[in-house]
């Protein structure tokens, strides 16, 4: 079996991803017959994103965002990649917590999906993006103080989880469907690129 899978989304990209992407289409624009110098080129870019005002990244945050809610919407139609994944995990583990982002994202899909049958995954995810871009930081803070209490109690969960394996008193419980164990399966996977660097220092 091939290693990655051609259907699998595509990752997100940050915001200085989307920056230094500007920066080369700029440079084959003014230079179309210049090649690129790949390490100079990036820390030139690097010089550049260090010095711009938080106004002027304000742009590229906001199409990081916008695809992150895209790769979200499409990570929640994406079946269980070829890793085997499945077999592998304990159904009995804490649930990763969706962040603020994702908890606003699952109340205003079905609106959006309704005033719009016609829009495409990749469409409704702009368009959440949008919304969640345009919003202010008070209309923000009930679903991030929601995302803060899950995290905290997945903190703890996981804490007691480990320390149950320790005692040995840990016992694998089954999936009460198997449709349930593919959705928290894939809303697991959806979280685990964003949360990498948090596992991180969890885990030390």
């Amino acid at each position: 079996m091939a290693k990655g899978d051609p259907k699998k989304p595509k990752g997100k990209m940050s915001a200085y991803a989307y920056f230094v992407q500007t920066c080369r289409e700029e440079h084959k624009r003014k230079n179309p017959d210049i090649p690129v110098n790949f390490a100079e080129f990036s820390k030139k870019c690097s010089g550049r994103w260090k010095t711009m005002s938080p106004k002027e990244k304000s742009k590229f945050e906001d199409m990081a965002t916008q695809d992150k809610a895209r790769y979200e919407e499409e990570m929640m139609a994406y079946p269980v990649g070829p890793k085997g994944k499945k077999s592998k995990k304990d159904p009995s583990a804490p649930k990763r917590p969706p962040s603020g982002f994702f908890l606003f994202c699952s109340e205003y899909r079905p609106k959006i999906k309704g005033q719009n049958p016609s829009l495409g995954i990749g469409e409704v995810a702009k368009k959440l993006g949008t919304m969640w871009n345009n919003m202010t930081d008070a209309n923000k803070q009930p679903y991030l103080a929601k995302a803060g209490k899950l995290k905290d109690k997945y903190k703890k969960d996981v804490a007691d989880y480990k320390h149950k394996g320790k005692t040995g008193g840990a016992t694998a419980s089954k999936p009460a469907s198997k449709s349930m164990q593919d959705d928290d399966d894939e809303e697991d996977e959806e979280e685990e690129e964003e949360d990498e660097d948090d596992d991180d220092d969890d885990d030390e």
